[in-house]
């Protein structure tokens, strides 16, 4: 069974939906959306695993204690990396796809607003 809570946009309820989901005993808690859900879900609990999608730095923001390993019950994967991490990835992406010549990225401007207010 998957139970679904929606905050609409209304971060201010994301510390009540965490704790409601964390009182229904879930195995996991999956935190989308960026880094509001993955901070209400932490504060909700420290011994339900915690898969999230951050929009900024997670060690920055203090989800994580480092990025090669997390320290905690959260983990998750970053979509709005900085730059330095970007070498990186294609480093990745050129072992896993050696003949590919022409990447194609899809970026979506509006998460990059809410990122930097």
């Amino acid at each position: 069974m998957i139970e679904y809570r929606w905050a609409l946009g209304r971060y201010d309820q994301m510390p009540s939906l965490a704790a409601e989901l964390v009182h229904r005993s879930v195995a996991v808690l999956v935190a989308v959306g960026g880094d509001p859900s993955a901070l209400a879900a932490k504060a909700a609990t420290a011994t339900i695993p915690i898969v999230a999608t951050f929009a900024g730095d997670p060690v920055q923001e203090g989800l994580v204690a480092r990025l090669n390993r997390p320290g905690s019950n959260v983990t998750g994967i970053q979509y709005l990396t900085p730059t330095t991490f970007e070498p990186k990835r294609f480093g990745l992406l050129r072992e896993l796809a050696p003949k590919a010549e022409t990447v194609g990225i899809l970026f979506n401007p509006i998460i990059q607003r809410l990122r930097t207010n």
